[in-house]
């Protein structure tokens, strides 16, 4: 029976372990020693001893846990390598949202990449994913499905304003994860031409403030006040829970959006209580995902947190060696970033 090349990576409950290097990547527990992809709360938990990560992952978690969030913390700079216990390890940019990273982890002979979440859609709001070539590559696979092509997010903001147009008397409520969706949406409207204040939901406030001062520009901005008026003819964002509860009612009969991967499922958006799905995400596509893997040169695949078999399956069929990991913990929490 063939079995995976554990020689730089293997499993433990805790999640991906480096024995050599005595680190995890994105643990799900706290840990002696974390490396940490980026800052979504289903793969940057506190309490760890030492993290390593980007400056902006760094920050993002002191935002979120507050600033004793770990014992030690070591901001990385993509690209920059750092030994530990021997082994290089190295953090390349995702995609996926601000700070995002992979991680290159190398003992001179042989090298794998953990990709973390990613994407290879264009997002003015973080540095694009870089291909890293390696022996072992471990791949997220969210929407590893071949239903899921996504659309380009030009189009899915066109069909947003071209909504607005003709309801223009109408709030439309936009339903976006905190960190990163909310984001690369109002960047994405920025984009199209619509230059008038976006209003948001106070869970958004701080994330969105951070992006603004790393010299992400997103234009005018507001928090919602709903004692001053029902926003008739605005734009406004929200965390998605919040599309059907009693607040969103009390603007001016709202339009409902949902901006991610999962609005191409329509019951998923109708779950949400979204009437207009914007088929959004932070994730690759099949096309993506496959395409990637490929690109990587790797000889083994190791696939996490998604449809795992489907794309083991695929892997396969064009002769590469894969394993499914079957970890649990990730992709579950409302703010991981579909």
């Amino acid at each position: 029976m063939t079995v995976p090349d554990k020689s730089l990576m293997t499993l433990r409950p805790e999640g991906l372990y480096c024995p050599t290097g005595d680190f995890f990547v994105d643990p799900v527990v706290p840990v002696d020693r974390a490396v940490i992809t980026h800052g979504h709360a289903d793969h940057a938990r506190a309490g760890h001893r030492w993290v390593a990560a980007t400056s902006q992952t760094l920050d993002i978690m002191a935002i979120r846990y507050g600033r004793n969030f770990a014992g030690t913390v070591v901001p990385l700079s993509c690209g920059r390598p750092l030994d530990l216990s021997g082994i290089e390890m190295s953090l390349h940019p995702a995609g996926h949202v601000l700070g995002s990273a992979q991680v290159r982890i190398s003992d001179g002979r042989r090298v794998t990449v953990v990709s973390g979440d990613y994407k290879r859609q264009s997002d003015p709001t973080c540095a694009p994913f870089e291909v890293v070539p390696c022996d072992i590559f471990v791949t997220e696979a969210t929407f590893a499905l071949p239903v899921f092509r996504h659309p380009s997010p030009e189009s899915e903001i066109r069909k947003l304003l071209q909504s607005m147009e003709l309801f223009s008397g109408r709030t439309h409520l936009v339903g976006a994860y905190s960190l990163g969706k909310a984001q690369r949406v109002i960047a994405l409207l920025r984009e199209a031409g619509y230059d008038k204040t976006i209003y948001m939901h106070g869970a958004l406030e701080k994330l969105t403030n951070y992006y603004q001062s790393q010299n992400i520009d997103l234009g005018p901005v507001g928090l919602i006040d709903l004692k001053v008026g029902d926003y008739a003819g605005e734009l406004v964002l929200c965390p998605p829970g919040q599309l059907s509860t009693p607040w969103s009612r009390r603007f001016a009969d709202p339009v409902t959006a949902f901006a991610s991967g999962w609005a191409r499922v329509r019951a998923r958006a109708r779950q949400r209580g979204a009437e207009l799905p914007l088929v959004i995400s932070d994730h690759a596509g099949w096309d993506d995902l496959c395409r990637t893997v490929r690109e990587t040169g790797a000889r083994e695949i190791w696939v996490t947190h998604g449809a795992e078999e489907a794309l083991v399956h695929w892997c396969k069929n064009v002769g590469l060696r894969a394993f499914p990991l079957n970890l649990v913990g990730y992709g579950e929490d409302d703010d991981s970033n579909p």
